[in-house]
């Protein structure tokens, strides 16, 4: 008998909606039915009435206004189950109109025949009976529908939620929620963080006040999770709370700014888990709009490694500026595909060129160069994996030294007016020939910068970005604990010590849009990353934010360091000191510029040794180039 009734309820979950004849044949079943009703009412109580016209023209007739009231305000196109005051308020129209029309026609008839064609108070009667019973119908369907829904998921447990705060986006939330089917949630309360008072209830659940730690008042209203629907939070504020919550193991939950709460599937589904970029102990960057898109609109603009995290980012953000044309520069068919397909929906005017090319072919660049003119050159394309360029250290060179040597090269040679690199935090007093091979493109693209300006030719602007780690890029760690984690462990690191700075990717782009806008040429811009983050830590805080427990649910393994990686990155060299600028977030790196004629004449040496893949002799002389180049952990650490 109980499989018989969940088969029903599993049979009832799949039917979407009533088709809309269905619900019209309903309706009108409804009035004939409040017709009669109302007949064998006044009937029942001795009241005789003899009509113009035969009872059966009558029903007719009150059948017919109806049914075009019904299909006038369309009261049959709606879903039942999600009937509102809205519909409730449509049926009372259309049951009012639907009561002066007849009566109109039954005074005037009356005044024209000296004979009516029914009792006023049986047309009163009826209309009330139908408007109640339309209204029930509704009602009914709606209760039912929550009823298996909470049913079916009874079995797995609704999950019991608090909301924090307590004003109209909060509500909006809360009925989001009791409404979504299937349900998720069940909400027990409200925190409002505005005040200490225990007597309001708003939806029949309680709203209390920040008397205490948000995880007892969670835990006291009998929870287990906390939405967070309060917007005027600082980011200091929300880590507090986030981090207490982890603490003792309740999950947060929060709602994307831009929701539109208007749509309630659209609320209930936004709701998310908070993520680790939750969590960064920094206020995001925030940059001049108007100076970037002074620069960026109707101009061409070249992005290299377009298909990549970063690369696709700015391709994203530039084209928010709508430049002419936005030409998209990569090796990797597929994702350069991918992303061509996407940037079609983003509401820009620009021109997108997709090119398939290699940083590493001369020919090609200068071929694109020639056709397109670009005015700002935005160069991301790179290797950046430290244990594969560990191994292979002439791609690095091909790819990352040449590469960048050539698009610099032909920034010149075309008249480009900006070049902005993206370099990175492992070219200061690299350990590995990733960080190695990045910071002697930077010394190029600066040794050039200076040569030009010796020489009074600053046809291009020569700019380099330098930051930390990117949450959620290709190969960061984020992406390989989420992986690690719905695996179900272990989760590794490859030490216990190891810290790291961390921006995520649009903070990321960001700062080489503003840094492309205020270089002068020649500058490293390096970003103020706030508090670097212990790689454990972040497994733990990452392990919890999946609602499970460190060391119990996930083992975290220590699986020992990587060929040429540090304990610590850094954002500077040992002699290097920085300049502020007009941003508080954005510095400029005063390195020591080399000689362009020393820097040219080493990469043209480093081109002929790993073109014929002399390994050691291609390491030494970037050792050379770099001088504060010490391998770590690396078979290259005999060269030192």
């Amino acid at each position: 008998m109980l499989n018989s009734v969940e088969k029903n309820i599993s049979y009832l979950k799949t039917i979407q909606y009533l088709p809309r004849w269905i619900i019209f044949s309903i309706d009108i079943c409804i009035v004939i039915f409040s017709a009669l009703m109302g007949h064998l009412i006044l009937k029942g109580v001795g009241i005789e009435f003899e009509s113009l016209l035969p009872a059966s023209l009558v029903f007719l007739l009150f059948i017919a206004v109806h049914a075009f009231f019904f299909l006038y305000f369309k009261t049959f196109t709606g879903i039942v189950r999600h009937t509102t005051v809205n519909d409730a308020a449509k049926l009372f129209f259309v049951e009012l109109l639907s009561f002066i029309v007849l009566y109109i026609t039954n005074v005037t008839v009356g005044l024209i025949y000296n004979k009516r064609l029914f009792l006023n108070t049986q047309l009163l009667l009826s209309i009330a009976i139908v408007f109640c019973i339309l209204v029930f119908f509704r009602l009914i369907v709606k209760i039912s529908f929550d009823f298996f829904s909470t049913y079916s998921s009874g079995k797995n447990q609704l999950i019991k939620a608090v909301i924090y705060g307590n004003d109209e986006r909060a509500i909006a939330i809360a009925n989001a929620i009791n409404t979504e089917i299937p349900r998720k949630y069940k909400l027990q309360g409200f925190i409002n963080p505005s005040t200490k008072s225990f007597n309001n209830r708003i939806l029949d659940v309680p709203v209390i006040g920040k008397t205490r730690k948000i995880p007892v008042l969670v835990r006291g209203l009998g929870a287990s999770t906390l939405i967070i629907a309060e917007e005027n939070l600082s980011k200091d504020e929300k880590i507090e709370i986030i981090e207490d919550c982890l603490q003792y193991n309740i999950k947060v939950y929060n709602l994307p700014r831009l929701t539109d709460l208007s749509n309630q599937k659209k609320v209930a589904s936004n709701i998310r888990k908070i993520k680790i970029e939750d969590l960064l102990e920094r206020k995001p960057i925030e940059i001049n709009n108007c100076q970037i898109s002074g620069q960026l609109k109707d101009k061409v603009i070249l992005v290299s490694g377009a298909a990549g995290s970063i690369g696709s980012e700015i391709v994203w953000q530039v084209a928010a500026f709508n430049p002419k044309k936005l030409i998209l520069l990569d090796q990797a068919e597929t994702p350069l595909h991918q992303i061509s397909l996407e940037i079609t929906k983003c509401n820009t005017s620009a021109e997108i060129i997709c090119i398939i090319a290699d940083v590493r072919n001369y020919d090609s660049l200068d071929k694109v160069f020639n056709d397109y003119q670009p005015d700002i050159v935005y160069h991301a394309a790179a290797y950046k994996h430290v244990p594969l360029m560990e191994m292979n250290p002439q791609q690095a060179i091909f790819t990352n030294v040449l590469g960048s040597k050539y698009m610099a090269d032909l920034s010149l040679k075309h008249k480009v007016e900006r070049f902005v690199m993206v370099s990175t935090d492992k070219a200061v007093n690299p350990s590995n020939v990733m960080g190695a091979s990045k910071r002697i493109a930077e010394k190029y693209v600066q040794s050039l910068a200076k040569k030009l300006k010796k020489e009074n030719t600053t046809t291009t602007k020569y700019i380099t970005t330098r930051f930390g780690n990117v949450l959620g890029s290709n190969g960061s760690v984020v992406p390989l604990f989420t992986k690690q984690i719905e695996n179900g462990g272990p989760i590794t690191i490859t030490h216990p010590d190891i810290i790291r700075y961390f921006m995520t990717i649009p903070e990321a782009c960001q700062l080489v849009l503003e840094a492309g806008s205020m270089g002068n040429g020649g500058e490293i811009y390096i970003f103020d990353m706030g508090k670097p983050v212990k790689i454990i830590d972040l497994a733990k805080k990452m392990i919890k934010l999946a609602g499970l427990e460190p060391d119990k649910d996930i083992e975290i393994k220590v699986v020992g360091l990587r060929p040429g990686e540090k304990l610590y990155e850094e954002l500077l060299n040992d002699s290097a000191t920085t300049l502020p600028t007009h941003h508080e977030k954005i510095m400029i790196a005063q390195d020591i510029h080399e000689d362009y004629e020393f820097i040219s004449e080493q990469i043209e040496e480093l081109k002929k040794r790993a073109t014929a893949y002399l390994v050691i002799d291609t390491v030494a002389t970037m050792k050379k180039i770099v001088p504060e180049f010490k391998s770590l952990n690396s078979t290259f650490e005999k060269l030192d």
